[in-house]
């Protein structure tokens, strides 16, 4: 049975919903864990649908959600200039901006750690906001 896509202009959590829900597989749930655990970071966040892939945003670009066939990955934008004390960026880390945490299928999220990241992002964008 095919699924039916959203339209385009579907509000962002309508088709990041979407996108979650067309993952049958264990990207889907770690995809959904991933969201449900930048919203317990940050009840403010904005979701946003940018470059067909999920986006969360607070005062400027937290990171983006994409889906490969082996992990999840989320690149954060400032990702460089984060304190990242558990090492949780796995990824992208030669650049001098951003960084990336692939979650592969049988990673196990450190979410007291992750949930600091995204505060520590969203903090940062603040200050750069003022």
């Amino acid at each position: 049975m095919q699924k039916c896509a959203p339209p385009t202009d579907a509000p962002p959590q309508q088709l990041i919903d979407a996108r979650i829900a067309e993952l049958t597989d264990w990207r889907g749930e770690r995809l959904a864990q991933l969201r449900a655990l930048i919203h317990k970071a940050d009840p403010d966040v904005v979701e946003e649908w940018k470059w067909s892939i999920p986006v969360w945003s607070d005062a400027g670009l937290i990171c983006t959600g994409e889906v490969y066939k082996a992990v999840v990955k989320l690149t954060f934008a400032k990702g460089a200039a984060l304190a990242d004390p558990e090492k949780l960026f796995n990824s992208s880390l030669a650049g001098n901006t951003r960084r990336a945490i692939d979650f592969p299928r049988d990673a196990v999220v450190n979410e007291a750690a992750f949930i600091a990241l995204i505060r520590e992002a969203v903090a940062l964008n603040r200050s750069k906001a003022k």
